[in-house]
């Protein structure tokens, strides 16, 4: 793809519609940090309602448990130790 097709395959690409043009101005480079495999037990319809919305359902999964830990952070003002 030359970067003419490029550029146009963006600009009628409609994730990018409401992309200001600017976005690059404020991004920061943020390392991912590395994943822990654990075991845990889940309700099985919880599980399956996950599954079924695709492909990343854990890295969704874990997205919802770092939106409450973040929450629970603002809420108490305090970070909880690591066990």
């Amino acid at each position: 793809m030359t970067e003419a097709e490029l550029e146009k395959s963006i600009a009628t690409d409609p994730d990018w519609s409401e992309v200001p043009a600017d976005w690059h101005e404020k991004a920061e480079a943020v390392m991912p940090t590395r994943k822990k495999l654990v075991s845990m037990r889940l309700d099985a319809d919880v599980l399956e309602w996950f599954k079924d919305q695709g492909a990343g359902y854990q890295t969704r999964m874990n997205a919802v448990l770092r939106s409450f830990m973040d929450d629970e952070k603002k809420r108490t003002g305090r970070r909880r130790a690591h066990r």
